[in-house]
């Protein structure tokens, strides 16, 4: 006999530990099945975008970093590129390596935070979210050695970075290149074959490949769904093209393929950075450039491979001190698009899982 019930609506979040951060899920149940669900964003109350129209181009670098606050390296970089391409301002080699070595160990710590706390929101309490917290410390260490920071790095300026390296950052990122492989083999062993993640997330959240490519989903989570599209390789920039590197995919694109995929960006990053290490070259570290920077009038797009996926920075010129227009196109936000196809016909117990299967960062989603 069928047993007839009501739909109803429930908020998941904003205070809840797993929305990682202030996002609020509207969600329509039938019982414990979701059969709709509204994403409400916009807690944060920022408005960096507009902030930024009012500072100068060098000013603006540390909003940056309060956009994807755990991949502050790399939004410095698109940021960065985009003023560049907007003044005709060349960048030094040897800058342009150091810059690719920040990404990649920005990489590396942002999946780190991001598997870590999916499988937090797994049920595995803790354990792998500290293992993995154990190597991005090491991360954090080597930041802090060039620019004295741990979190918003204000690193990559217009022309190049701040400063050179000091003489025991390379020893330091020898070392961690050296051990980093095998750390991620002890999650593997941990994590790839356990029983409970596989029925927690194999199947789960299933993301098809057209819908990822219709959503304009980007990063590990359109890889994950089967597509090979990845900027450093699609569209290069700084001296990505000198170094050899894969591109893992995934064939199902549910949440298992999510997190799998994630490990194996760390072991191509891991490659990219001994890479440019090796191959660092002597020579100057910044072009020097105004403080009141006044591009010619005009526009102009960078765009990277972020760790969430592509980072965008439109800005327009009016030959002024300021920007007259700055858009971020921050990957959170429209990866973001595909989660009510994503969770609706799963379980409340699902949601929290598919959520964070998307690896978030609530400041670049709040406008």
């Amino acid at each position: 006999m069928a047993i007839r019930t009501e739909p109803f609506v429930i908020n998941v979040g904003p205070q809840h530990p797993s929305t990682h951060g202030v996002f609020r899920m509207r969600v329509t149940l039938d019982g414990e099945v979701i059969v709709d669900m509204e994403p409400v964003l916009g807690y944060l109350h920022r408005g960096i975008e507009k902030l930024a129209e009012g500072r100068t181009y060098t000013q603006n670098i540390p909003f940056t970093d309060r956009l994807d606050y755990l991949a502050s390296m790399t939004n410095n970089l698109a940021y960065a590129m985009a003023v560049e391409k907007l003044a005709g301002i060349a960048v030094p080699e040897r800058a342009e390596y150091l810059r690719v070595i920040m990404s990649e160990l920005q990489r590396i710590a942002s999946h780190l935070v991001g598997v870590g706390s999916f499988l937090n929101d797994c049920g595995a309490f803790m354990t792998p979210f500290l293992y993995m917290f154990r190597e991005r410390e090491k991360i954090l260490d080597l930041f802090e050695m060039v620019c004295g920071q741990r979190l918003t790095y204000n690193y990559i300026r217009i022309g190049g970075v701040s400063y050179d390296i000091p003489e025991e950052f390379l020893p330091a990122l020898d070392k961690f290149v050296r051990e980093m492989p095998g750390f991620i083999d002890e999650y593997d062993q941990l994590l790839a074959e356990n029983e409970i993640l596989l029925a927690r997330a194999k199947g789960v959240g299933i993301l098809p490949k057209e819908l990822a490519i219709n959503t304009s989903a980007s990063g590990p989570v359109l890889r994950a769904s089967g597509v090979k599209w990845d900027i450093r390789k699609a569209d290069p920039y700084s001296v990505y093209d000198r170094f050899e590197f894969d591109i893992p995919t995934g064939s199902t694109g549910d949440c298992y393929d999510r997190y799998r995929l994630r490990i194996q960006e760390m072991r191509q990053s891991v490659r990219i950075i001994k890479q440019a290490a090796e191959q660092l070259p002597q020579g100057e570290v910044l072009t020097r450039v105004p403080l009141r920077l006044r591009p010619p009038a005009g526009e102009a797009y960078g765009h990277i491979e972020g760790p969430k996926g592509e980072l965008g920075f439109y800005l327009v010129s009016d030959n002024s001190v300021t920007p007259y227009r700055f858009h971020v196109r921050a990957p959170t936000l429209i990866n973001l698009t595909a989660l009510r196809d994503m969770m609706i016909g799963w379980k409340v117990a699902d949601a929290v899982i598919i959520f964070g299967s998307i690896d978030i960062c609530l400041g670049e989603v709040d406008r």
